[in-house]
């Protein structure tokens, strides 16, 4: 990845170091299973990229507070507790889901005392019956198949301590779960991953990613990004046969040939144009990129300057 234009570029060895205590509150076992399906990462990758990103959350955590109770006293009115909003973004496949439950689990030991919370905007996508009535099926992940109004509407209660509900979709069945939501109620911290995160909505004037108070990037080559989705969906593969209600069975129990065929071609036409066009140029609006090479290893992170 080339030197970016008011980014600290940081190698991995020496972003290790601004994280000195050599504590990881984590097991082996723990750590299993909070990854993604065929995410590579050990207790080595917590120690050396998570944990120093803990303490620079932290430093952002602890003026994020602050600023909110200086303004409160310049306004002179009630300081109130304002939910710390963090963004993780990046393609399909990249390895986001991982790095914001991996997040969440050490945020909450860090912070004991502290409500930690996690969503992804998957829940945002337009039922499958609502995509098809608008001939947005081939579409699905593009910008136009969320309800975006509906997002910033949800991370605005957030902000503002209101009941927030948030739509639960099912990577089972390919589709939202019809009637159930996560309730999202004054977190102290909310991570919101997803790959429109730092998009534009299309008619609106505001970013879902003004709500955050951080942001990353998760960030690799596109070769490397096609080949672990194409594992990813190997791996389902491997499982979905056992369970005829699963989205990926029809694929799972026919010829593996077709089924990785039909897997090639929906990330050339769906996942690497959505990328491409709308994933990718939101990269340099992130404060940190996370860059990955191969094995999922983060070899070198892009901090923002300003």
């Amino acid at each position: 990845m080339e030197n970016r234009l008011n980014y600290y570029k940081i190698e991995r060895d020496e972003w290790s170091n601004f994280y000195q205590e050599h504590i990881v509150p984590l097991t082996e076992e723990e750590l299993l299973n909070l990854k993604s399906l065929n995410d590579q990462i050990s207790l080595k990758d917590v120690q050396d990229i998570y944990m120093p990103l803990v303490h620079l959350l932290r430093i952002h955590l602890d003026s994020h507070q602050e600023l909110q109770d200086s303004q409160s006293e310049f306004l002179g009115v009630k300081a109130q507790k304002v939910p710390f909003i963090l963004g993780i973004a990046g393609s399909v496949a990249v390895g986001k889901s991982t790095t914001a439950r991996l997040l969440q689990s050490l945020l909450s030991e860090v912070y004991p005392d502290k409500k930690v919370q996690l969503i992804t905007t998957d829940g945002f996508l337009y039922p499958n019956q609502e995509l098809k009535r608008r001939n947005l099926m081939e579409r699905k992940g593009f910008p136009e198949s969320y309800d975006m109004r509906r997002l910033l509407r949800f991370v605005n209660d957030v902000k503002n301590n209101l009941p927030a509900k948030a739509p639960v979709y099912s990577h089972k069945v390919y589709d939202i779960v019809k009637g159930q939501y996560e309730t999202v109620e004054r977190p102290d911290i909310l991570i919101v991953e997803g790959i429109n995160v730092l998009q534009l909505p299309t008619n609106q004037q505001i970013y879902v990613s003004d709500f955050f108070d951080f942001s990353i990037y998760v960030d690799a080559e596109e070769s490397l990004i096609e080949e672990w989705y194409l594992e990813r969906f190997e791996t389902l593969l491997d499982t979905a046969f056992k369970d005829p209600t699963n989205y990926y069975y029809p694929y799972a129990i026919g010829d593996r040939k077709q089924a990785i065929k039909m897997a090639k071609n929906i990330w050339k036409t769906i996942n690497l144009k959505n990328l491409r066009e709308f994933i990718l140029p939101t990269r340099n609006r992130a404060d940190l990129i996370m860059h990955k090479t191969n094995n999922h290893v983060v070899n070198e992170l892009f901090l923002r300057k300003y």
